[in-house]
């Protein structure tokens, strides 16, 4: 009798647990993508003189990563390799999408909102887009259900065939007439609901506010379902704009202003997640896409002590600053020296919720024993190497410290990151060997990749 009563508790224990498993709700993922902010750009990364709280306490309530990697250094491809896991060449976007103009991200790559709303999740992109601007390209033909942003860089202009709301608002003296024109209006963008122009050209010193009320309503809405939000800002990026209530107050200038404003909007969205319970159960991402325009006057970031800038491969371009919480589960006060990208995102992100990934050939890697402090975790580069792309160019790798990088202008260099952080020493005649091998790696990586594209 006592043995059939241990079969009959060991099958409900058995049972319980797994019915608890099944009631556990998938994590809900938000990844915060800033434009051209430079990795000194928040106050844990350095900042002299941007105030970044929300931020800082971010990264005392989880993990910072201070070797992370956009996987480009310009806006498209960077948000290609994002959004599929892979370096930007392998799917089709090496270079910077325009308006009007063909071209962009295919919708036949599963990217992160695709793969998670095969698993229920409900998927939003708010803010900038800039994989391409024709229906087949934007973001609700890509996984998202819903859009609402400016569909490239905001100092472009609009295509003059975009789709327009019946209820567009028109500014600055603009019109039907004036939108369709073929004459290009710098700096004069459209704002976007779905896949139809709802005000041209958009008030900028209000999108960081408009994004954020936007992503609050959008978390509100969905706090009973696992949820996606890809929330990419428009700011940093010239021309810069800051709300009222912002501009004017940054020791650093205009610059300041437009980065308190986007720190302002991270700490709403994580209030929010909190008021609603949800911060034990969301993975929160706060990155950037690429490095600071090398700009005079204040306009541009700082990538100190990192050497180079915006569209270039020294680390100043690609190197960028990372924060991630997920309370309760991401240890407090995490700080990891190990190399990550962009791209490991989506593959991170299928580990913590079951998802399936694309069968094709995929660059990124599970990082989330990086991130979720295992100790002695390491990169999943470190053995593969982690290169730089421009546009379809293999300009450099990097394995452990050491980094080579080959280029027209500067030749091979070679460099040891731990101990020459900006790139300053170039020990490329005194370690022949190294770079021998690290060449080959940059040779086979590149053949293979472009036997293997999507």
């Amino acid at each position: 009798m006592k043995f059939i009563v241990g079969i009959i508790i060991v099958f409900l224990s058995c049972n319980l647990n797994v019915f608890a498993q099944e009631k556990q709700p998938k994590p809900n993922v938000i990844i915060f993508f800033t434009d051209d902010q430079g990795y000194q750009d928040v106050g844990v990364f350095g900042s002299p003189l941007i105030k970044t709280p929300y931020l800082d306490k971010m990264a005392a309530e989880g993990v910072t990563f201070t070797d992370f990697y956009a996987a480009s250094s310009v806006c498209s491809p960077s948000r290609a390799a994002l959004l599929t896991g892979s370096y930007p060449p392998r799917v089709g976007v090496p270079d910077v999408f325009w308006p009007n103009l063909p071209g962009g991200l295919s919708n036949k790559e599963m990217t992160i909102a695709d793969m998670l709303k095969a698993e229920g999740y409900a998927t939003a992109c708010i803010g900038k887009w800039h994989l391409g601007d024709e229906e087949q390209y934007l973001p609700t033909s890509q996984g998202f259900d819903s859009y609402y942003g400016i569909p490239f860089s905001n100092d472009m202009s609009v295509n003059p065939k975009s789709k327009v709301s019946h209820d567009i608002v028109f500014r600055e003296e603009m019109t039907i007439d004036s939108l369709r024109e073929k004459k290009w209006r710098g700096r004069r963008v459209p704002l976007l609901l779905q896949d139809e122009v709802i005000e041209y050209p958009v008030d900028q010193s209000s999108i960081t506010q408009r994004y954020t009320e936007k992503a609050v309503e959008f978390i509100t809405e969905n706090k009973d379902q696992p949820f996606f939000l890809y929330l990419a800002q428009t700011m940093p990026h010239v021309p810069l704009y800051a709300s009222p209530k912002f501009k004017g107050k940054s020791a650093r200038g205009l610059y300041g202003d437009a980065v308190e404003e986007i720190d302002w909007s991270m700490g709403t969205i994580l209030k929010t997640l909190e008021s609603l319970g949800l911060d034990k159960n969301t993975l929160v991402v706060f990155t950037s896409d690429n490095g600071p325009w090398d700009l005079e006057d204040e306009q541009g970031g700082s990538a100190l002590p990192l050497r180079g800038f915006k569209s270039q491969t020294l680390e100043g371009g690609m190197r960028v600053p990372m924060i991630a919480q997920w309370k309760g589960t991401i240890k407090e006060g995490l700080v990891t020296n190990k190399v990550a990208s962009t791209i490991d995102l989506l593959p991170t992100i299928a580990h913590i919720t079951g998802a399936e990934m694309s069968n094709k050939p995929m660059d990124g890697k599970n990082i989330w024993p990086l991130l979720s402090g295992v100790n002695k975790a390491k990169s999943p580069h470190e053995k593969e190497g982690f290169f730089y792309y421009l546009k379809n160019e293999l300009q450099a790798v990097r394995k452990g410290n050491w980094k080579l990088r080959i280029t027209e202008e500067e030749g091979v260099t070679l460099f040891n990151l731990k101990e020459d952080i900006s790139e300053s020493n170039n020990v490329a005649s005194q370690n022949p060997k190294i770079v021998k091998k690290l060449q080959k790696m940059m040779i086979d990586f590149d053949a293979d990749l472009k036997a293997n594209l999507h």
